[in-house]
């Protein structure tokens, strides 16, 4: 399969293409009202198309027979329950004696009993999800990540639940009734699961849903994080995909100012020799400095170094479009005048200047240019095709060493003009 050039990062459209494939609304009206607030059930009749080009049944059968999977790319899941892997595993034959790979007689015993299937981290592992994914998450700027549930008839995989992460859920095939309840604990942190709330989420699923419906093929709904939900197959095998936005919160920006906070001396001063931490009155005068050091740092702490920190984070949890390290190795040497190149699709990066460089920041990297590249590294970094030879006010002997480079670098990817 050939994949379909993504938008760079910072690309200011607002048509958000993968957005529009989930809602029902428009991209801007969505996030004013829907987007970490209220859920949002669209049938397929208003959306762009259906789900088929991203994953099917069939699809789903090569996954599990002739794709090598191995854990924890599979869960199994029966009665609200996850099974243990062995019940599902085995080793991979003579050459390759790896003993959790995913056995497709045991899958089949087990979803001939009931069992529902999770395929997890399809956003790495088949290549239609792989382009999806890398798109919305641009649209989205959050990590995404994506699994599949395929679930026998009038089977429930999982009881009521809510998920420390945004989801859309994507129906593919058969049909599925949804019941979602109000949260019973708003805007929940990743350590704080579901379970930790166990007996009123149960309390919470005997009332009243706000939403009970049933998804069909190419229908959507939008849940945000702490949103109860818990969904039964009907009368066939019904697969959805499950989109989860790890979304950055406020709180994101405190563990970032946490980290930073290390730095400081007073705050990484030892507590005096025999303190009884156990006692508020000698742990007190110690807490008061503690706030006392940390208002300071707060206060004092440059705003860019919150961001590195955060972006940081973001850019290790994505990953740009996929690139065939032989194909990119072939460019990289025989890049000439003539040459045609763009930005590598969903690559995280940042430009600044320092001294009489331009440096390009990447994740876990960055690439210091001489000044004099500055405009032909802006002009590749919009992310238009651009051939070399006509980059800006950069002979043309340098313009090959520099996109020579950045191909090595994994920046540019050839391309067609």
């Amino acid at each position: 399969m050939t994949a379909s050039p993504l938008p760079p990062v910072g690309w200011s459209s607002t048509d958000r293409p993968a957005v529009r494939r989930c809602v029902g609304v428009e991209p801007d009206e969505f996030a004013a009202t829907f987007w970490g607030a209220q859920p949002l059930l669209t049938p397929a009749g208003g959306l762009p198309k259906g789900f088929d080009d991203l994953l099917t049944l069939a699809d789903v059968d090569e996954l599990l027979s002739r794709r090598g999977l191995r854990t924890p790319f599979l869960r199994v899941a029966k009665d609200g329950a996850v099974l243990s892997s062995n019940q599902f595993t085995s080793g991979g034959g003579v050459g390759a004696e790896i003993g959790d790979q995913v056995s497709d007689d045991k899958v089949a015993r087990l979803f001939g009993t009931g069992a529902t299937v999770v395929l997890q981290g399809l956003h790495r592992l088949w290549p239609p999800l792989i382009d999806f994914a890398g798109q919305l998450g641009v649209d989205l700027g959050h990590p995404v990540q994506i699994n599949a549930y395929i679930t026998p008839p009038s089977s429930q995989g999982f009881s009521a639940h809510y998920d420390v992460h945004d989801v859309f859920v994507l129906q593919v095939a058969g049909q599925k009734r949804w019941r979602v309840h109000a949260p019973v604990h708003h805007d929940p942190l990743r350590s704080q699961p579901w379970d930790q709330h166990a007996d009123a989420v149960a309390a919470r699923a005997l009332e009243a849903p706000l939403i009970e419906e049933t998804l069909n093929p190419g229908d959507a709904l939008y849940l945000p994080r702490g949103y109860l939900h818990s969904a039964t197959a009907l009368g066939e095998v019904s697969a959805h995909l499950t989109v989860g936005v790890h979304v950055l919160t406020r709180y994101t920006l405190v563990e970032a100012l946490l980290g930073l906070a290390g730095r400081d001396d007073d705050l990484r001063a030892t507590l005096p020799l025999g303190i009884d931490v156990a006692d508020p009155d000698q742990v007190a005068p110690h807490l008061d400095a503690t706030v006392e050091a940390l208002a300071r740092v707060l206060r004092e702490t440059p705003v860019d170094e919150v961001v590195r920190r955060v972006r940081d984070r973001v850019w290790h949890g994505t990953r740009p479009e996929p690139m065939g390290p032989l194909a990119q190795a072939a460019a990289a040497h025989n890049a000439t005048t003539g040459s045609w190149v763009r930005l590598r699709s969903g690559l995280r990066y940042r430009l600044r200047e320092d001294g009489d460089q331009v440096v390009v920041e990447v994740p876990g990297d960055e690439l210091s240019l001489p000044s004099s590249t500055g405009a032909a590294v802006r002009a590749l970094l919009t992310g238009e095709p651009c051939v070399v030879g006509e980059l800006p006010d950069l002979p043309v002997t340098d313009q090959t060493v520099l996109v020579r480079r950045l191909l090595r670098e994994g920046i540019l990817v050839p391309c067609d003009r």
